[in-house]
């Protein structure tokens, strides 16, 4: 009777644990983010790229506009494949394009900055990459919509694309 109880106890504790083993293997483990929110702008004091002044987040979204806010650096090899189409986005007059310069180096940068082009109407200092992580940013490049009430409408992980590009202009219509 001992031995059949004994069993009886170790082929259930051995499905259990098969149970769990089985539907560990089958739920994945990656996390991914949202990319659809609604959520306020952080409140933030950040120096200007090239006036090198402090300036707060009241004076560069003070207009009644939408915004994108692009997280970049001079390193990041994606941020070289998006920025022409940044470029192209600065042409749109119902947006204004902030930039967010990632953990990087003054002079490279700007250097970055010579050579592709500025699509921004100001560049912002993240030296330390706080900044970043107040907005939600997970890695660079990432880029944020902000509608006309300072709220991160639609948050793009990576570097955009064209089909992101046509998403923008659709939303901000």
């Amino acid at each position: 009777m001992k031995k059949n109880i004994t069993i009886l106890i170790t082929g259930v504790v051995l499905s259990f644990c098969f149970i769990i083993l089985y539907k560990g293997l089958n739920n994945p483990n990656t996390y991914v983010p949202k990319t659809s929110i609604k959520k306020d702008i952080p409140i933030f004091n950040a120096v200007d790229f090239f006036s090198r002044k402090t300036v707060s987040s009241d004076e560069i979204f003070k207009d009644n506009t939408y915004y994108i806010v692009n997280i970049w650096a001079s390193w990041c090899v994606p941020c070289r494949v998006e920025h022409p189409l940044l470029m192209q986005l600065n042409e749109n007059h119902s947006v204004k394009l902030i930039g967010l310069n990632y953990r990087d180096s003054f002079n490279n940068a700007k250097k970055f900055i010579d050579e592709f082009g500025n699509p921004y109407s100001r560049i912002l200092i993240d030296k330390d990459g706080t900044l970043g992580v107040e907005f939600g940013a997970f890695g660079v490049p990432e880029t944020f919509l902000i509608d006309r009430n300072k709220k991160i409408i639609k948050k793009f992980i990576g570097p955009i694309d064209q089909e992101a590009v046509n998403k923008i202009k659709l939303m901000i219509k």
